[in-house]
């Protein structure tokens, strides 16, 4: 996947590894992650297959740069992985796994999990950085009414956040209501 998102990014117009980087971290971080070593990694990869080329520029003042470019062996993986029906069939996800099991833990411990998991943001601002971030690149871009599906991709994003947040207050719900009920039934043994 991470190959084919910095193919995406090449698509738009040559970068450094660093821009590549920097674009990713104000876009694509929002819903898939890498790290720099990964990305320069996939670049190197991506070379040896034949998708990108890389230019080396020497620049007065300043460090030298590689510069890369799609190729059109790049760009015909790129169209070729966007119109493949690989899209899951079902949600695999280790999160929920680990949630289907977690009654193996103190009903307290998963209290504070849940709690703990509700207050983790992506879009700590709602999204209001993002879109901005968005904004700047479709300005920079050959074709801007390709950024309206990264406002739709945005907009996902911060309706899955505010869903997920859901889901955690109804599972401390659920398990502070079994915890008092656990309480009630040892309270009346005891009478």
């Amino acid at each position: 996947m991470l190959k084919h998102g910095i193919l995406g990014l090449l698509n738009y117009g040559d970068k450094t590894g660093y821009e590549i980087m920097t674009v990713f971290r104000d876009s694509l971080n929002h819903f898939w992650t890498a790290q720099t070593s990964q990305i320069y990694r996939e670049l190197q990869t991506m070379e040896k297959n034949g998708w990108i080329s890389q230019r080396h520029v020497e620049q007065a003042g300043k460090p030298d740069k590689n510069v890369f470019s799609i190729t059109e062996a790049g760009r015909a993986e790129l169209l070729g992985w966007l119109r493949a029906d690989n899209l899951p069939k079902s949600a695999r996800d280790p999160f929920l796994m680990k949630t289907f099991f977690r009654g193996e833990l103190p009903v307290e411990e998963n209290i504070a999990y849940f709690r703990a998991c509700g207050q983790e943001r992506v879009f700590p601002d709602d999204g209001k950085q993002a879109t901005a971030a968005a904004e700047m690149y479709r300005q920079a871009i050959q074709n801007p009414e390709k950024a309206v599906y990264w406002k739709l991709t945005i907009e996902f994003g911060r309706m899955f956040e505010r869903m997920y947040r859901q889901w955690c207050q109804i599972c401390v719900q659920e398990l502070e209501s079994l915890q008092q009920n656990q309480k009630n039934g040892t309270e009346e043994k005891e009478v």
